[in-house]
């Protein structure tokens, strides 16, 4: 399994803004310029982080993007969820409806559920605050 563009790069901009709590906005260009990504790209994670109310904008010429909320209050699994949708191991760990035909009959289940448990609890118990 392996993050996408869209995790990686976004918890790389989630860092500068953790970094910078407290100071005022960073714009994208900034962020973009130290990280070596595309701006264009970057503005539509940070899109899709303002949707979930993890990132607010402030407009001007000094503006920006800033964290919603302290670092210690954004888990890690928050911004992959934003960016990357809920991760589900197979589609009888999701919260949604079954799509496997086997439904509770698969005989993967219960491992898949156990690695499922596990990597919510890491990604949810890791915030932006352990990054610094």
């Amino acid at each position: 399994m392996k993050l996408s563009t869209r995790g990686r790069y976004g918890l790389m901009a989630m860092y500068h803004l953790a970094e910078n709590y407290g100071k005022g906005p960073l714009s994208v260009n900034y962020i973009a310029e130290a990280e070596g990504l595309s701006v264009a790209y970057l503005e539509q994670l940070f899109s899709r982080l303002k949707k979930r109310n993890l990132v607010e904008s402030i407009r001007g010429a000094q503006g920006g993007y800033v964290l919603a909320s302290p670092p210690e209050d954004i888990a890690i699994g928050d911004v992959i969820a934003a960016l990357e949708g809920e991760m589900a191991f197979s589609c009888c760990t999701s919260d949604e409806e079954i799509n496997c035909d086997r439904g509770v009959a698969c005989s993967a289940k219960s491992i898949l559920d156990r690695i499922q448990d596990e990597v919510d609890g890491v990604l949810n118990s890791m915030s932006l605050a352990d990054m610094r």
